[in-house]
């Protein structure tokens, strides 16, 4: 990944500045009056009930701009730039594949709270979004990990990164000393595990359960040591395991009950992102390269390459058949592919705007949710073999997407100056024995 912190996003509340009507509002970010701007951007919830009524969804007033959401919608798909390391990826795409079927409705909105201020370190880096249950979410917000609970509508702060953190366990190897300033570059949440990585390969690891944090380490010291992406799961031989990756070209596995570090596997490239198969015996690993990698668990040796983006990848996840797995890239195209037969995608799905940044499959195996960097979410049937979709339309950077464990919930973490909030979809049900009494 790219080591430079890039800054040049497109802010919401400024691109309606640039489009409202100058004959009402006077000049475009000059002569509006205070309590206009602020009637504009007033912090508002949206229900689900006001959606149902017309109310926008973030709360942007429509009704007060001089440009329609349709069309604001058309700048930005024409307007909007996707950060490419290989020129012109996306535009070869466009000629190799269309786009897949909208009219799945598999989600339906509930809620978005603009209590809520996700943010975003680096701009390649969008996993900073993680639900532990259908009411509790974790994310980042400037230097601090946040809970917030839709239940109680409450938001608390978990651990800040501002100041001083410090392990109050004592662990071997780990930096008693801790870190001062550390700036998260990503996040993994999983039961009352907590793993945020840094941007000089900091790792913090906490209890969410206990006080203090549990253990503190760095990775390494080398001036491109950017912790890409991070993830928990289920070891082989029981309890829980959790890989960083890391953009000095390497991949650690540590254990969560003694920290050790269990394996140290090293690539040809900085990785950016890897998840581990259901039965925890292969390893995507994708990075600053074209293809990506299967890699046997145990010794970290490639068993297969699969071969097919056009540009770097930052995402990648296990459906929980372990026989599919899914790569996203910056060539705005997640592929998904099948370990029995690597020849060729089973499915490639294109985006809207730009690269595929945050892939994830819902625990019973029926969906799978792809995150553009900004606007669009994607929630493909699995069922239909990826070829119908939701389409899930807004407007703002995505911070990350993360479904409950159990499904029930989506929720999506948007990045703005003025409009950055949380999103939470509801999975929809029918219920046919109700219908027989209608």
């Amino acid at each position: 990944m790219s080591y430079e912190q890039v800054e040049d996003f497109y802010y919401m509340a400024e691109g309606f500045v640039d489009d409202m009507d100058e004959d009402n509002y006077g000049r475009a970010g000059g002569d509006m009056d205070a309590d206009e701007y602020d009637m504009l951007t007033k912090v508002t919830d949206t229900s689900s009930a006001q959606a149902r009524k017309g109310k926008d969804i973030q709360g942007i007033p429509w009704e007060r701009l001089n440009i329609t959401r349709e069309k604001y919608r058309l700048t930005r798909l024409e307007q909007y730039k996707n950060y490419e390391n290989i020129p012109s990826s996306g535009e070869a795409v466009n000629k190799e594949c269309k786009q897949m079927e909208k009219g799945g409705n598999y989600y339906e909105f509930f809620h978005n709270t603009r209590l809520v201020k996700p943010t975003i370190l680096h701009f390649q880096l969008r996993n900073l979004v993680w639900a532990t249950s259908k009411h509790d979410v974790y994310l980042m917000s400037n230097y601090s990990v946040m809970h917030w609970s839709s239940l109680s509508s409450s938001l608390s702060e978990i651990l800040n990164f501002a100041g001083h953190v410090a392990p109050t366990e004592k662990h071997p190897g780990s930096l008693l000393e801790g870190f001062t300033q550390t700036q998260i570059s990503t996040l993994a949440v999983k039961d009352n595990f907590m793993v945020a990585g840094g941007f000089q390969g900091e790792l913090t690891f906490k209890h969410l359960d206990r006080k203090g944090v549990t253990f503190c380490t760095r990775t390494t010291y080398d001036d491109n040591s950017i912790t890409n992406a991070i993830e928990i799961y289920d070891s082989l031989r029981g309890g829980i395991n959790f890989m960083a990756s890391n953009n000095d070209c390497s991949v650690r596995e540590y254990d969560s009950e003694r920290f050790q570090l269990l394996n140290h596997f090293r690539f040809p490239w900085p990785v950016n992102h890897t998840s581990v198969s259901p039965d925890q015996r292969l390893i995507t690993v994708v990075g600053d390269h074209l293809d990506g990698l299967l890699v046997d668990s145990q010794n970290g040796k490639t068993v297969a390459t699969v071969v097919g983006h056009l540009d770097y990848s930052f995402a990648s996840a296990w459906h929980p058949d372990g026989r599919i797995f899914a790569t996203g890239n910056q060539d705005k195209t997640c592929r998904v592919w099948d370990i029995r037969n690597l020849s060729k995608p089973l499915a490639t799905l294109k985006g809207n705007l730009g690269a595929v940044r945050s892939i994830r499959f819902s625990s019973d195996g029926q969906f799978m949710v792809v995150a553009e960097p900004a606007d669009f979410v994607h929630v493909y049937s699995t069922k239909a073999e990826y070829q119908k979709r939701q389409e899930i339309d807004f407007f703002g950077e995505i911070s990350g997407v993360s479904l409950s464990p159990d499904d029930e919930s989506l929720y999506i973490g948007i990045w703005d100056r003025t409009y950055a909030s949380l999103l939470q979809y509801n999975k929809r049900h029918t219920y046919a024995y109700l219908d027989s009494y209608l």
